[in-house]
């Protein structure tokens, strides 16, 4: 069984992006071993265009086959152009009320029952499905997520759009890994406890 893992960037007091869910505050604290720790254990998580300008179009996914947002965070990319933001993965979903036909053949859109659609891509074979984000829909598969995977940087924001909008819930979960770098960004890792 896959899992849904949350892999997603925030500020220090849990912020996502801006009020607006813009996120490009956090470019500022991309360094070279941040961005090398990526290409070496998470390449799948960088973009097709990202990937092509690191020279590492042909890097193997490690942890995750598929990927999974909402239409807030697949819209940026296609205001730019960019119709297959993760092209060199096998499966790449976007959930929207509002698109009736897929920007691109290699995008698959998802609407109505969306925790339903993830129990059922959870029950193919392969690697993980990774959750990109936005809060919204990581709302909508809180009891669906079976893996965090946090990239906490070193900015503190005050406000913005948080991780989730789920509201009050005690979810227990266990740490399983935990990797300092040296611009001051830490990676986190828990697993959901059911």
């Amino acid at each position: 069984m896959r899992k849904l893992t949350y892999f997603i960037a925030t500020s220090v007091d849990g912020f996502i992006g801006a009020p607006n869910g813009d996120g490009d505050f956090f470019y500022a604290h991309l360094d070279r071993e941040f961005i090398d720790f990526l290409k070496a254990e998470y390449p799948e998580t960088i973009s097709s265009p990202g990937r092509a300008q690191l020279g590492i179009e042909d890097a193997e996914p490690r942890h995750f086959d598929a990927v999974l947002m909402g239409r807030g965070t697949y819209e940026p990319g296609l205001k730019q152009g960019v119709t297959s933001p993760y092209g060199h993965l096998p499966e790449q979903y976007v959930v929207s009320r509002s698109l009736a036909v897929a920007p691109d053949p290699q995008v698959r859109l998802i609407s109505g029952d969306v925790a339903a659609e993830v129990r059922a891509l959870k029950a193919r074979d392969g690697l993980g499905i990774w959750l990109c984000g936005g809060a919204d829909l990581a709302t909508q598969l809180i009891d669906e997520i079976d893996e965090f995977i946090v990239k906490t940087y070193p900015v503190f924001a005050g406000t913005g759009m948080p991780m989730t909008r789920a509201g009050f819930g005690a979810r227990p979960l266990e740490l399983t890994g935990v990797k300092a770098l040296g611009g001051g960004q830490i990676v986190t890792t828990y697993a959901v406890t059911r």
